[in-house]
């Protein structure tokens, strides 16, 4: 079973990254670009066909590794 993990700052927590990022755009003439958040992707391969406990499972390594679960949010999507 294929899973993606996406991490995203919290709102109200500065993101310098994304910061930079919005200004290279802009210097680079991209038009348009209001603002920027950076954040992480995770594609996991989970082994077996249960998606409730897959759900669990990525929770778990989220809550442990993943994510600061501070300063970060995540969102899980178990495709199956």
């Amino acid at each position: 079973m294929k899973a993606r993990v996406t991490v995203t700052l919290k709102s109200g927590i500065l993101d310098p990254q994304g910061k930079a990022i919005e200004g290279a755009l802009k210097s680079l003439g991209v038009d348009g670009v209001a603002s920027v958040r950076q954040g992480k992707v995770f594609d996991i391969e989970i082994a077996g066909s249960d998606k409730a406990k897959a759900e669990a499972t990525l929770k778990d390594a989220a809550d442990k590794l993943l994510a600061n679960t501070v300063i970060e949010n995540y969102a899980i999507e178990v495709k199956g």
